[in-house]
């Protein structure tokens, strides 16, 4: 049984809106053993709507749909499922309920657009929104099942944990079992990683495939099972971790689905540790990602963003002579730096970043792409010069990939 993703609105065309919907969408509905074979992303024409609802309704069981039940002119997605299943609308006093229990909760006052929500499809199965005023809408037709939400994230969060996924579980029964397991790997490109797999990679069971997803600095390793026994696959699954596992040895950091940020978080909690950091070319960034877990305020009290040498002196107590000597993007300063954090913001652990990310600024002995890591552990401290690209945007985020790293190798010590 496949299921469908459709998000609707301008806005995700043109890339004023990122559309998260789908992708959480997705790992909610693989959670849950239903297997996404397509998302279509489309804008808001009758039309293309209607194309759009035909060809996913003629191949997939399930078709689920984002967006475009508003109050505004530009919210056709009511309007075109009613032409789509030959239908039309009629007032709900139950939906018109719920909004008015909205209502009663805020400031605000119910007018004529919010009040024409509640005119639904004839033939649907309604759905109350408890979020928000778009009522979300149940549509079934030769067995299978189309199904409108709002495309607000955290309603449509909503209606897809509380009513949607329950819904789809009790109707259809799963035909086919799907496991995954990821294994986070460093020190190798992306073609020179499948290289060496590639016998691995040929010799996998039909039903398991792999899949390369990288990040600046490291790659996950992905392995995808889909079977209709259960025991035999997961029997292939262990089989085939093992196998990466003894092939890439060293090279596996991690064998979870988490971030490189989430398992520096464990790592820390485990070890009853705070950290802080001290970023020049950076610029916040590493601590963004840790401050991305929620909980992250247990082990991480802040961050510096020393991106002057005033900030280095008078913040981490850097030395003028060090800068005026060796230069901010040196080893010496990054070990001031990381020593100066552990003891301005009092953490056992820190990290120090200072580098050039260009796309200018490079010399002949210090070129675009160079970066200074330091990051210590009480009385441990691990220096390291790296060479990246001349991509802005890819230096820092590998300059914050390859920091939490370093950090890693120490707490695992």
């Amino acid at each position: 049984m496949n299921v469908e993703l459709i998000t609707i609105g301008d806005e995700l065309l043109i890339g004023q809106v990122v559309d998260t919907n789908a992708a959480w969408m997705g790992q909610q509905l693989n959670n849950a053993g239903f297997k996404v074979s397509c998302k279509t992303s489309i804008g808001d024409v009758e039309q293309d709507m209607l194309a759009a609802f035909d060809t996913s309704f003629k191949r997939s069981s399930v078709v689920l749909v984002t967006g475009g039940i508003g109050p505004t002119k530009d919210d056709i997605t009511k309007g075109t499922l009613c032409k789509f299943f030959n239908t039309s609308l009629v007032l709900s006093p139950e939906v018109l309920a719920n909004i008015e229990t909205i209502f009663e909760h805020t400031d605000k006052v119910m007018n004529p657009l919010t009040h024409d929500q509640a005119y639904v499809p004839i033939d649907c199965t309604v759905i109350q929104n408890k979020m928000g005023t778009a009522p979300i809408t149940w549509f079934e037709r030769d067995g299978k099942v189309l199904v409108s939400m709002p495309g607000v994230p955290y309603e449509m969060k909503w209606a897809m944990t509380h009513e949607i996924l329950p819904r789809l579980k009790k109707q259809f029964l799963q035909d086919e079992y799907i496991q995954h397991h990821t294994l986070w790997i460093k020190g190798f490109t992306e073609s020179a990683l499948a290289i060496l797999l590639d016998a691995f990679e040929s010799a996998l069971p039909a039903a398991i495939k792999l899949a390369y997803l990288p990040t600046p600095g490291l790659i996950r390793l992905r392995l995808s099972g889909y079977y209709s026994d259960e025991q035999l696959l997961t029997g292939w699954m262990l089989k085939a971790v093992a196998e990466l596992k003894a092939l890439l040895q060293d090279h596996v950091i991690a064998d979870e689905d988490k971030s490189i940020q989430e398992l520096i978080g464990v790592l820390l909690q485990k070890k009853g540790m705070m950290l802080c950091t001290a970023e020049s070319c950076t610029g916040g960034k590493i601590a963004e990602m840790i401050t991305s877990v929620a909980g992250s305020s247990s082990y991480f009290a802040g961050g510096v963003v020393s991106y002057s040498n005033a900030v280095k002196h008078q913040l981490l107590g850097v030395r003028n002579e060090t800068l005026e000597a060796y230069g901010a993007v040196s080893k010496e300063v990054v070990e001031e730096m990381v020593l100066g954090a552990q003891k301005v913001l009092g953490c056992a652990c820190a990290i120090s970043v200072s580098g050039i990310a260009g796309p200018t600024g490079g010399t002949t002995e210090k070129p675009v792409g160079s970066v200074w890591i330091s990051v210590a552990c009480n009385d441990k401290i691990h220096t390291e010069l790296f060479r990246f690209g001349k991509n802005r945007e890819q230096n820092i985020q590998r300059s914050a990939n390859m920091s939490l790293l370093m950090l890693k190798g120490l707490l695992d010590n």
